[in-house]
């Protein structure tokens, strides 16, 4: 094969209040035309920047090369004049963001950001640039295409984004694709899409692909070869199957051990049941015209029924848009809903705020994105400690101090984190600070709302493993809710599949997995991605047996 890429000798480098830091060190790569290249290690590994020194995309001048070498069919990029670089840009060289809402401009159409690649790099007019953007909307597989010109970013979903994105940076059908963690936040479903439709392109248009991962099962699914990254440095590469199958450097073997993985505790028999509802139902009304007349609801839980037991956690799976997170906010009646909800014998469906306010201790909930809701302005023990200053308002500083230490042990963490801000600590310590923040008011019942999806593999191992010890020593009932099939597997042991706010299967997990009745969950199981990758590898599964 001829080599399209070769990296040599690659430093990056970022200057910062403390001095300087080495993200990046030795990086040796090379990528062969129509050939895909994975790219994997953990948050801070240095991946990505890796990925943008390629465009020389890094933010110069805090970011810098000490040495090394890229360079593309033989010209050098590095250093290269900006004229050089802006014709390479979107021509030769595409880029995929993780994130598409954070990439797209949220105050232009879709037909006009696809249609901007085409302007400056084949100097199209209006109506052909239109017409291309349409050829490549109906290349990446977006329905309505035609429809969705006049579209902004935040009117599609989170899958129809992404093939946006890919639409724009295959416009000008690029040598090499870099796809950075291009499926990360979906769900299994549009991944597989996703994931299906890169590897349809990359073999039409013939282009080569470094894909940006921390999923190993993305991994084995798309990739020619792989290379391991860890602390800056490029411990291992080759083909994927002697890599993830005969893994020779201690890193891989721990990233392989890290998926997520065994089963639960049994739930112990008998257990008090903590929380059930029936036929329960959450209709938002949809509103027309200038009185703003109801003319029909969106039927987000349509008459859903589930019950939770004493140390005991139910799954519930489904694409997004199938009523999961409403499901749970429901039965923490923080939005208004009809049918009974019966929490530890009582019916506190209807119940005023005021009444609830005693219960609500009792009854937590641990969010998707810890960043997104810790308080950046507050430190680690005034997030944790202020449920205790609501429930528990007789205990002093320093009584509530002590209980925010213990708190902090039991997920893990130092006591001395307390005094930190949630920008200091990491994806996974803030997610333990938010599992801490739920877990100081002795809960009996916790919705855990995808609780690990913005995660790294061995943090998510790291997570589940806390999460069964927790409900084992306290006897907590937990309401699961992921898209991450692994990770379902990994801590449930009752499942409940939704789809457009109904139930469409429910059973033990282990029952489900193995035998799925209902074509959808069928769907779901075949979209999961590879879950044999740890088996096949013979390695133990690290911290969560």
């Amino acid at each position: 094969m001829t080599t399209l890429l070769e990296i040599s000798d690659l430093a990056v480098s970022f200057r910062t209040p403390d001095g300087v830091v080495e993200a990046v060190r030795h990086a040796d790569l090379a990528i062969d035309k129509g050939e895909t290249l994975a790219l994997v290690g953990e948050s801070g590994s240095g991946k990505t920047v890796t990925g943008l020194s390629i465009p020389q995309l890094l933010p110069y001048p805090t970011a810098f090369h000490p040495r090394g070498s890229i360079r593309l069919h033989g010209e050098e990029l590095m250093g290269a004049a900006e004229p050089v670089l802006r014709r390479i840009r979107g021509d030769r060289i595409s880029m995929i963001f993780q994130e598409p809402m954070s990439s797209l401009n949220p105050l232009h159409t879709v037909g006009r950001q696809v249609g901007e690649t085409l302007r400056l790099h084949q100097g199209l007019g209006n109506n052909a640039a239109r017409n291309r953007t349409l050829e490549l909307l109906r290349l990446v597989g977006l329905d309505n295409a035609e429809s969705r010109l006049n579209a902004y970013p935040h009117q599609l979903s989170g899958g129809q984004r992404q093939r946006v994105m890919i639409a724009m940076a295959l416009a000008n059908e690029p040598d090499l694709l870099i796809a950075d963690e291009p499926t990360t936040a979906l769900d299994v479903t549009i991944q597989a899409q996703i994931l299906e439709l890169l590897c349809e392109l990359r073999t039409r248009l013939g282009m080569a692909m470094l894909l940006i991962t921390h999923d190993l099962g993305v991994v084995a699914r798309v990739a020619d070869r792989v290379a391991v990254m860890t602390q800056g440095e490029i411990v291992e590469q080759g083909s994927v199957d002697a890599v993830l199958k005969n893994p020779k450097h201690p890193y891989t073997k721990h990233l392989i051990a890290s998926e997520p993985g065994g089963a639960p505790s049994p739930c112990p028999p008998g257990a008090a049941m903590v929380l059930e509802t029936r036929d329960l139902k959450v209709h938002f009304p949809i509103t027309r015209g200038i009185l703003r007349r109801t003319v029909d609801y969106v039927r987000a839980v349509d008459g859903v029924s589930a019950s939770v037991r004493r140390g005991q956690t139910v799954g519930v799976v489904g694409e997004s848009g199938s009523g999961k997170t409403t499901l749970g906010l429901a039965l923490l009646r923080l939005v208004e809903s009809s049918g009974p909800v019966v929490f530890l014998g009582q019916d506190i469906q209807g119940w005023r705020s005021k009444a609830l306010r005693p219960l609500r201790q009792r009854m937590q909930v641990v969010f998707q994105d810890p960043y997104g809701s810790l308080s950046p302005r507050m430190t680690v023990a005034e997030i944790i400690g202020e449920g205790l200053e609501v429930h528990a308002p007789a205990m002093t500083r320093t009584e509530i101090r002590a209980a925010v230490s213990a708190a902090l042990a039991e997920v893990g963490l130092e006591p001395a984190m307390q005094d930190r801000l949630p920008h200091e600590l990491s994806g996974g310590q803030r997610q333990r600070v938010a599992v801490a923040r739920a877990m100081i008011l002795k809960p009996e019942f916790v919705v855990l709302d995808e609780p690990t999806s913005a995660l790294d593999m061995s943090v998510q191992a790291q997570i589940v493993s806390l999460l069964r010890e927790l409900q084992a020593k306290h006897q907590i009932a937990f309401l699961f809710i992921s898209h991450d099939m692994k990770v379902v597997r990994a801590l449930s042991h009752y499942l409940i599949v939704m789809r457009a706010g109904k139930v469409v299967e429910e059973g033990p997990c282990t029952e489900v997995f193995a035998a799925p009745k209902e074509a959808y969950t069928k769907a779901l199981m075949a979209a999961a991605l590879d879950l044999a990758v740890v088996e096949d590898a013979g390695l133990p599964q690290a911290g969560v047996q």
